[in-house]
């Protein structure tokens, strides 16, 4: 059984569609897959062990998008049956041109629901648990790890100070690691500079696996809405996830049972903007330290 699988193009969508992915696998258990998508989608599927082939989407570097696509999908063998987890023109287009006997492609306009659900929904499988096959990174000690940056804009980003302020908490029990990409490491540093004691930061240090790895072994995890609050929720491990603009009743963790989410649910919430077009950004600015500490210390049971 040879299966085509687009990876929706962000790292926290490719992680709630393995819980679909998953399940396909359980019906074709010796299906060999070929992994198509963005470098983030596509590395962090490399483990996986059905995993025949995967191919980086570059079509966006190309002056023609739709050619590079034509082009790509002419060099592949048939398959048995091509998935798409995007709605999108240009994943319609590819369809169209790859030689496969049945062609799945997701429709964001039909389905509601958890995006989990949707992904799930759309492949006509019962949603499971997410699954990443990285193994995770042991520890020495009790880990606290803070991830302050969102990638999709800052309205998502809870503040350095009131971070740092929960990582000063619980630096007297835990180890602090702060995580982040390229794009994050300003905020991170920021983050550093305002914790009291000695810890250590990897933004834009780790690839995509690594940080899978390091997210994986944690103790305790504080993140936004972002990707590696679905690696955690891959993990099951203890996580507070801040909450602002976005609809935590969609995109929130999976089936993570060590999970809280933390939320103020305002008026003007979910906005789904970049930025707060209001100006104030009450959404997250009104969420305090506090509430987030008793979050981990009651909710996730820990008993500090």
């Amino acid at each position: 059984m040879n299966i085509f699988i687009e990876l929706p193009t962000w790292l926290g969508d490719t992680i709630m569609a393995t819980s679909a992915i998953e399940e396909i696998i359980k019906r074709y258990p010796h299906a060999k897959i070929t992994f198509f998508g963005s470098f983030v989608s596509t590395e962090a599927m490399k483990p996986n062990p059905n995993s025949l082939e995967v191919i980086l989407d570059e079509s966006k570097k190309s002056t023609s998008r739709l050619f590079w696509l034509y082009r790509m999908v002419k060099e592949l063998d048939s398959f048995d049956m091509a998935i798409s987890f995007r709605s999108s023109f240009s994943s319609k287009f590819l369809l169209w041109f790859l030689n496969a006997k049945k062609k799945i492609q997701y429709n964001k306009n039909i389905y509601s629901g958890h995006q989990v659900e949707k992904y799930a929904k759309s492949l006509h499988v019962k949603p499971a648990d997410l699954k990443l096959y990285q193994k995770p990174f042991v520890y020495t000690h009790s880990t606290l790890g803070i991830n302050p940056g969102a990638t999709y804009g800052s309205a998502k980003r809870w503040y350095p100070q009131e971070f740092a302020k929960v990582a000063n908490h619980f630096s007297k029990t835990h180890d602090i690691v702060i995580f982040g990409g390229p794009n994050e490491v300003e905020i991170a540093n920021e983050v550093e500079n305002l914790i009291e004691t000695k810890v250590t930061n990897l933004a834009g240090k780790t690839d995509i696996n690594k940080l899978i790895e390091k997210i994986a072994g944690l103790s305790l995890f504080i993140t936004n809405d972002s990707g590696p609050m679905h690696i955690a929720a891959a993990y099951k491990v203890p996580t507070v996830a801040l909450f602002g603009p976005t609809k935590h009743d969609e995109t929130s963790q999976w089936n993570n049972p060590n999970g809280y989410i933390v939320s103020h649910d305002l008026e003007c919430a979910p906005c789904m903007k970049r930025n707060c077009p209001l100006k104030h950004h009450k959404c997250m600015k009104d969420i305090k330290a506090d509430e987030v500490i008793k979050a981990l210390k009651h909710h996730l049971s820990l008993g500090i």
